[in-house]
């Protein structure tokens, strides 16, 4: 069995190619933690997460002091139980975002490992459901924007072939939310989905109280309306939702399967956005979409098309993948798009290659454990 025998760890930040704005916060950078594996056998592996701003060096410190050094020796074909380890030596600060986005760098990096090394694309390692998904933009629909600049967004997207377009909400009057978005749909026409997303904004009464504004419009679903741990409000709006035909989504703040459990039991939401990096990586991703698959509920993940775009592939629960570039600058590949759908990766490991040279350029941290 391979064993791993040395793991290196690197910082990069990556600004966004434009400016994002939501409800609550705008997105300053990609602050980029990533670990690189090697076996003894010669094997390897690159992993990677990401916070939007803030957290990053706590993230790099606990790979740096506590989870890196507990890889040296380990069989690196043992990822769940690498994985489960880890998580209960951490068992102080999870489930948390420091610890699910330190965790997320490892395990990437160990099922890029193992895909190289089967010579398989991630998508079919973990699955093989579906090569191709509908994709979605979120790249020009911030809070920022003027209506008339969604609309010549949404229709350049369009005229694309995306098959949809993400509109941020949470405007301070509900008349303003309805004016930018009646304006995009009347320019899209019916044809063409359109999500909305508040970034957790709304209290319950708020939400309740749009809700029928933004399904009158014909929106695919409501993201994030509540904060992530008003887990009863959630359920209270996903059941007027449902009365709506409005579906509600949750995922990308939840650190945990077992949160998204908590979800699902209540009823709270029908759309899972679960997020690779922030629930702990692809080996705790997979739980969550096999949960929603054994339950009849969509799983649509947050951001990190890179990677999603396989493990979308991966399950036959996933139903989008979400368009937001930003390894543009520090990888060669791009997500393949074909008649309004992403094509999963067909080459072994996680899919992407990276610029090694830019990487190592950028970086801002960089320690080694052997």
């Amino acid at each position: 069995m391979p064993r791993i025998t040395r793991v290196e760890l690197l910082q990069i930040d990556l600004p966004p190619p434009v400016p994002r704005s939501d409800a609550i916060q705008s997105f300053v950078t990609q602050e980029t933690p990533i670990v690189r594996l090697q076996c003894d056998d010669g094997s390897a592996g690159d992993g990677y997460s990401y916070t939007i701003g803030t957290g990053g060096s706590s993230v790099f410190a606990l790979l740096r002091d506590h989870l890196g050094p507990r890889l040296i020796g380990r069989e690196a074909d043992e990822v769940e139980a690498i994985w489960r380890d880890l998580l209960f030596a951490t068992h102080a600060t999870s489930v948390g975002a420091v610890t699910s986005l330190a965790l997320a760098a490892i395990d990437t990096a160990l099922w890029d490992r193992r895909c190289r090394s089967a010579g398989l694309p991630l998508w079919r390692a973990a699955g093989g459901a579906q090569a191709r998904l509908p994709v979605y933009t979120t790249e020009g629909g911030w809070l920022h924007l003027s209506p008339a600049d969604l609309v010549r967004e949404t229709l350049a997207a369009k005229e694309a072939g995306f098959k949809g377009a993400k509109i941020k909400v949470g405007k301070p009057h509900v008349a303003e939310d309805v004016a930018r978005l009646a304006a995009v749909r009347e320019a899209v026409g019916d044809g063409f989905e359109i999500m909305v997303d508040a970034n957790q904004c709304f209290t319950l009464s708020e939400a309740l109280r749009r809700a029928p504004h933004y399904a009158r419009l014909g929106i695919a679903w409501f993201e994030e309306p509540l904060p992530a741990d008003d887990l009863a409000g959630h359920a209270r709006l996903a059941a007027a939702g449902e009365a709506l035909g409005l579906p509600v989504a949750v995922g990308e703040s939840l650190y945990s399967p077992g949160q998204f459990g908590d979800y699902v039991r209540a009823g709270a939401a029908s759309i899972l956005q679960v997020d690779v990096a922030r629930v702990g990586g692809i080996t705790p991703w997979l739980k969550v979409a096999h949960l929603a698959e054994a339950c009849n509920l969509a799983v649509a993940p947050h951001f990190l098309m890179e990677l999603h775009v396989s493990l979308t592939g991966a399950t036959p629960a996933a139903r989008w993948v979400e368009y937001i570039p930003q390894l543009d600058a520090v990888a060669s590949s791009r997500l393949a798009i074909d008649n309004g759908c992403a094509l999963v990766p067909q080459t072994p490991g996680l899919g992407i290659a990276w610029r090694w040279d830019e990487i190592e350029r950028r970086a801002l941290a960089r320690h080694v454990l052997q």
